[in-house]
């Protein structure tokens, strides 16, 4: 998936004053992106995937800059067809605007995306120390105390975005992957959506936007033979969707979906996650979440699964 140029596209009628981010002189608008997130959730990384993919990144802009950015970049002769903006809480007293931006994007029409970027207080701990820099809010308190700071300082922020991803568990190469298959390809479908499996022993996926529990079907993990795979295995696979329930339960909710899905389309929404919860993660939520994705598939939908849980037991 990589990005294309507006060139070609012949210019627009003199139909009055510009609107930002619409009639550009020649080009066609210039598809912005707002990158912003907890510290230590990954930015630097969704950014330099971004940069590979044809981006025009700028990172730790103030807010306030946005709009004239946009505007010069979107100026005939210029050539920025997607341009990525990284804000974040360094802008200390400027990342406060973030909303009002925000907010002035939506009422002057001009399209754009908000990517945010999330992960447990747990793993921020941890990748903070491994670095071994202090968070930008810390001041002379703890390292916790910044990310509590932060997350506050955050709050509905979380509300704007159409694309949430939770970096917890996740790596490197793992997230430049979600972030490529995200934004890279401009032919893409108009909504993507993973169904991630995952233990509710490990809590819920923090970008899950819908939640289905088959912890009501009977466990593999107490039928001996079964206990050493995983859903991916095709006799676990068939032992769970052979259940009294299982195949009424993904016919019901694939149904319950539709009206969602298409509403998130109308809104412009790019990206879904529906979660699909056991007990570990193994067996249940694999298989289901696997079956789910396939008969999303077979309605047109782009859809994927992923595993967050597998192989931590």
């Amino acid at each position: 998936m990589t990005a294309t140029s507006g060139a070609g596209i012949p210019p627009a009628p003199d139909t009055g004053p510009i609107q930002l981010g619409m009639q550009l002189g020649h080009h066609g608008p210039t598809e912005l992106l707002i990158i912003t997130g907890m510290s230590g959730a990954g930015r630097s990384t969704a950014a330099k995937v971004l940069e590979d993919l044809g981006w025009y990144v700028v990172d730790n802009l103030p807010p306030q800059l946005i709009e004239s950015l946009l505007e010069l970049t979107t100026t005939p002769g210029r050539d920025v067809p997607r341009l990525a903006v990284a804000v974040d809480v360094r802008g200390r007293s400027f990342f406060a605007a973030l909303r009002h931006a925000l907010n002035d994007l939506q009422e002057r029409g001009v399209e754009h995306r908000v990517l945010f970027l999330d992960a447990i207080d747990e793993a921020l701990v941890r990748r903070f120390e491994s670095v071994r820099r202090p968070h930008p809010l810390q001041g002379e308190g703890r390292l916790l105390d910044g990310i509590i700071r932060e997350r506050k300082a955050l709050d509905d922020l979380r509300s704007f975005a159409d694309t949430v991803i939770d970096t917890s568990f996740l790596n490197v190469h793992q997230l430049a992957h979600s972030v490529s298959d995200i934004f890279s390809d401009e032919r893409a479908p108009a909504l993507r959506v993973s169904v991630v499996s995952f233990g509710f022993k490990y809590g819920l996926p923090l970008d899950a936007d819908h939640v289905a529990d088959v912890r009501f079907l009977p466990n593999p993990f107490w039928v001996p033979d079964l206990r050493p795979h995983t859903g991916l295995d095709p006799d676990v696979r068939a032992y769970v969707l052979g259940q009294p329930g299982a195949e009424p339960f993904l016919q019901a909710y694939v149904r319950a979906l539709e009206p969602v899905l298409e509403g998130y389309v109308k809104e412009k929404k790019r990206y879904a996650t529906m979660a699909v919860g056991c007990t570990g993660g193994k067996h249940r939520s694999v298989a289901m979440s696997e079956q789910l994705a396939a008969m999303l598939r077979e309605r047109g939908v782009a859809a994927t699964a992923v595993h967050r849980d597998l192989g931590r037991e």
